[in-house]
């Protein structure tokens, strides 16, 4: 029985098929849309104050937003990337080969509490500033810009821009907006509005969603390869976890023996994804998720599928259900398997 038919015959037992759409696991399902990357990162005054009902400052969520983006794009497609700020200038993740684990540090060490008033925002001047980086992007290159759209001093950010794309037409403006107003919105949309291949997306959908996560990743750093299988997320009903455990319950046991069954029977590799509620910070969840996914790859294994086949990954917070109730911090405290090969 091919494996299509038999996820159909156990899924209303074992399985749900997730809702995320696509996500990037391995170099085997997708190409490079570009070779280099570059996050450019509002660190002004702005950046410190609250962002909408968060409850946490704008840079907060930028960092957290940006190690999302960095957990899910695929390290094996051998892409240079960098990290810069504006207001002020300063390199913090010089351009190289990009490292998953160096880029990571480099995101945490980004401050999002210093002082609010004093710091005002050169926009335009900082995007100057960042043209030497720009100039030396070959190829096809993205210029990610994370920013609340704030401009009070200095030349125009948006002729700016428009400066840097006619110096180098490899490069390509994307946007991860965090405006508050109408204002910088706007500041936002006119540069996204200046290519035809720009994304622009909201700060809040990307911290929000696992989705809008997987999808930014497609349309920036790469997409699905022409007549690869589309290796389809299925969350493993019944595989949730009490708050702040990583031990299996007897419910998931049952899910997983079924599970074990079908790895075996079907010979593929399984990436096995485990996540956390949004309580806590990202650094402890980040590690509790791990210890699930690893939880269930032990057990995996104790029922006969072979360690080689299996890819543990801590993913840390979801927000695919709602974190305001409990039956949705259940649905979040999930595992998830991708069938990878």
């Amino acid at each position: 029985m091919k494996f299509s038919r038999l996820v159909i015959l156990t899924v209303a037992l074992v399985f749900a098929w997730a809702t995320s759409g696509f996500a990037f696991h391995s170099a085997d399902q997708c190409e490079k849309r570009i070779d280099n990357f570059e996050y450019f990162v509002d660190y002004s005054g702005s950046m410190m104050m609250n962002y909408k009902t968060t409850g946490k400052s704008k840079m907060a969520v930028a960092k957290e937003v940006l190690q999302r983006v960095n957990d899910a794009a695929v390290v094996e497609l051998g892409y240079k990337g960098g990290l810069n700020t504006f207001a002020p200038y300063s390199t913090v993740v010089p351009m190289g080969t990009w490292d998953r684990a160096s880029m990571k540090a480099g995101i945490s060490s980004l401050k999002s509490d210093l002082p609010v008033f004093g710091r005002f925002t050169p926009m335009g001047d900082g995007i100057a500033d960042n043209a030497p980086v720009v100039a030396g992007m070959v190829s096809n290159s993205a210029v990610i810009l994370v920013t609340d759209g704030g401009s009070n001093r200095g030349i125009d950010p948006v002729e700016e821009v428009k400066k840097l794309y006619a110096a180098n037409p490899n490069v390509t403006f994307h946007v991860i907006s965090l405006a508050n107003d109408p204002e910088g919105q706007a500041v936002a949309d006119a540069i996204s509005a200046l290519s035809s291949r720009s994304v622009s997306v909201r700060a809040i959908d990307l911290y929000e969603s696992d989705a809008a996560v997987d999808k930014f990743v497609g349309d920036v750093f790469c997409m699905p390869r022409t007549n690869a299988p589309i290796a389809e997320t299925i969350v493993l009903r019944g595989v949730n976890f009490a708050f702040d455990s990583y031990e299996l319950t007897q419910e998931s046991l049952g899910v997983l023996n079924e599970a074990a069954r079908i790895i075996i029977e079907n010979g593929k590799s399984v990436c096995l994804s485990g996540w956390t509620d949004s309580k806590g910070s990202d650094a402890y969840n980040k590690t509790l998720s791990q210890r699930r996914a690893e939880a269930v790859r032990a057990y995996l294994v104790s029922q006969g599928v072979s360690s080689s086949k299996l890819v543990a990954r801590g993913m840390g917070k979801s927000f695919r259900y709602d974190n305001a109730t409990e039956e949705g911090r259940y649905q979040n405290r999930r595992t998830e398997l991708v069938f990878i090969d």
